[in-house]
Formats: structure tokens, C-alpha cells, sequence
């Protein structure tokens, strides 16, 4: 097996276990993160409604793509964003699902960003 093929296992496997503990519940839905190789996306979800209540990603067309869309800034942006996005649905507490990335780099300035915000997690 490739390299590659065992890092997406692992991480699927990782990605399956936090899953098990993190559920979002409408009083603390849960703040999902994916990022890929050019971009960051994070959406926040009611697991047991089954509907995404908002989400923000360096795909959007209210992120200005000025510096880049694949790095920690942009990721900063992104967490400041979702963090705007559910103060205006009325959401302050959240439950951080990091997808099964590891907690730094990309997935971290998006958290301390949406913390920034104001969301509590």
C-alpha cells in the first residue's frame, strides 16, 4: 500500500473515532472542519436535526482571496467568518470536530480564530 493510500486511512479511522464522541446537538451543534491541499471549508451542524445551520470556506465569494486560500491565514479568516456566521444564528457554544487532522497549523488558526469570535468550544 502507497503512502498516500495509508495516510487517508488513517486518517479516516481517526476521522470515525471523534465522531463517535463529538455529536452536535442544537443547544452545542458541532463545528466541522475539513481543509484539502488548496482549500479550507467549516460548517456548523445539528447532527440530530441532520442539517447544516451555516458554513464558510475559502470557496465563498464573501472571502476575498487576497493572500492566498490554502494557508494559516486564510484559514484565520475562515474561523472569524463561521464565528460572525453563527453569532448571526444565534449560536454561541460549539463542539470543535477537527475531521481527523491533527490539531495545528490550518486546523488550529481556524479555532483560535472562531474562539476570537466569540464562540465557545
Amino acid at each position: 500500500m502507497d503512502s498516500q493510500k495509508v495516510k487517508q486511512v488513517r486518517r479516516t479511522r481517526r476521522r470515525a473515532g471523534i465522531r463517535k464522541r463529538v455529536i452536535g446537538t442544537p443547544e452545542r451543534p458541532r463545528l466541522c472542519v475539513y481543509k484539502s491541499l488548496n482549500h479550507v471549508y467549516a460548517q456548523i451542524v445539528d447532527d440530530l436535526a441532520g442539517r447544516t445551520i451555516t458554513s464558510a470556506s475559502t470557496r465563498d465569494k464573501a472571502f476575498g482571496a487576497s493572500s492566498g486560500t490554502g494557508n494559516t491565514a486564510a484559514a484565520e479568516a475562515i474561523g472569524s467568518l463561521i464565528a460572525q456566521k453563527a453569532k448571526a444564528a444565534g449560536i454561541s457554544s460549539v463542539a470543535f470536530d477537527r475531521g481527523g487532522f491533527r490539531f495545528h497549523g490550518r486546523v488550529k488558526a481556524l479555532a483560535d480564530a472562531a474562539r476570537k469570535g466569540g464562540l465557545e468550544f
